[in-house]
């Protein structure tokens, strides 16, 4: 049967009971909105700040590289990408300065709204400090815009001393004025350690909303009747974990840990290997599930792509399915500063197919440069 537009009200209140538990400050079942993935509550925030004022559409800030999602949804709605590159050579952090300087310089063709985070990185596999997480949120207070805070991979940290931090924990802890900001949080059934990808759950924390916006953003949700019911269940099994001393909590801890334990050791060996070969730079695998290594590409190679009318990055990326049957996403899907090539390499294969699949690169990358070079 349908459920409520925004979800079955018990799932909401263990997503919040699951808030809670993270942050150690209150969460409002109110506020919960679950969703068919991340993906439908991104177009329903998307939809909510599409107006235009003062001739100029809204401007949505997206740090790139950036998962596809936001530039394709901003372009849907005919909303303006205000784009921001994340600093590589400080592990893929934000620089507030810069990114100031690019807020400004988009005024003159929309006004910003909006700025979103994500937090651990897709596809870059980056972690946040607890220092630059301040520094958004104080820049994202001056500039008035709204927070999005893509947190589907929360749960995923695998570098040594790295720790996740929520947007909102860390706007609590900051208090006034900073924990009053409209701030939008995401989360998934698909990524994680549940990877329910097929069952299409998740949610949105939408706090400090004014009422009558909030208002409005409730009756036009509840024009899409309401989200799978099968995906909401996934949800509930994401948020509502066994509990210390309850029967199955230790099984549950114990399935768990392995899989973390089976992450970090895939995230070592793919840095490493990925360094290790001739023209390729790999930042540390801190979290998510991605390595995105920087290519440095022979001439020869880049003028051959061009050639053809290819991105560089995506004639290497087919070289290496057709030479190799090695499937990698080139770095120009998720957007990359101009001149760099990269792609993004999944660590979640088994650790025997792991192992081949990196072997099969890097045959596959020597033959490529001995070709090119």
């Amino acid at each position: 049967a349908y459920s409520d537009s925004t979800g079955i009200e018990i799932i909401k209140q263990h997503v919040a009971q699951f808030i809670e538990r993270r942050d150690g400050y209150p969460a409002n079942p109110s506020d919960i909105i679950l969703s068919t993935g991340a993906s439908e509550a991104v177009k329903i925030v998307f939809s909510m700040l599409n107006y235009t004022r003062n001739g100029k559409p809204p401007g949505i800030t997206v740090t790139i590289p950036q998962y596809p999602l936001y530039s394709s949804s901003i372009a849907e709605c005919g909303m303006h990408q205000i784009n921001y590159y994340l600093d590589e050579d400080n592990d893929w952090a934000l620089n507030i300065a810069e990114m100031k300087k690019c807020l400004n310089e988009s005024r003159k063709y929309c006004e910003p709204r909006a700025l979103v985070v994500i937090n651990p990185g897709n596809p870059t596999g980056s972690v946040l400090t607890h220092e630059n997480i301040k520094e958004i949120i104080k820049f994202a207070y001056e500039e008035k815009l709204l927070l999005m805070a893509d947190e589907v991979y929360q749960d995923n940290v695998s570098a040594s001393g790295m720790q996740f931090h929520s947007l909102k924990k860390v706007m609590m802890v900051m208090g006034e004025p900073y924990k009053n900001m409209e701030l939008v949080s995401l989360m998934s059934a698909s990524k994680g350690y549940v990877g329910e990808s097929g069952l299409r759950g998740g949610y949105a924390e939408i706090i400090n909303l004014d009422p009558d916006v909030k208002k409005m953003l409730l009756n036009c949700i509840s024009s899409r009747m309401c989200p799978g019911v099968l995906g909401q269940v996934a949800v509930d099994c994401v948020v509502n974990t066994p509990q210390k001393g309850e029967p199955s909590y230790d099984l549950f801890i114990k399935e768990k840990t392995a899989v973390f334990e089976c992450l970090k050791e895939h995230a070592s060996l793919v840095e490493k290997t990925f360094n290790s070969m001739k023209g390729v730079k790999c930042n540390i695998v801190a979290g998510a599930m991605y390595a995105f290594p920087r290519l440095t590409l022979p001439e020869k190679a880049i003028e051959k792509a061009k050639s053809l009318g290819l991105a560089p990055d995506f004639f290497y990326a087919m070289q290496l399915l057709e030479s190799a049957g090695v499937c990698v996403v080139p770095g120009n899907g998720f957007g990359q500063i101009p001149g760099t090539y990269h792609f993004r390499a999944t660590i979640l294969p088994i650790r025997e197919k792991l192992k081949v699949m990196l072997q099969r690169l890097e045959e596959f990358h020597k033959k490529f440069l001995q070709e090119y070079e």
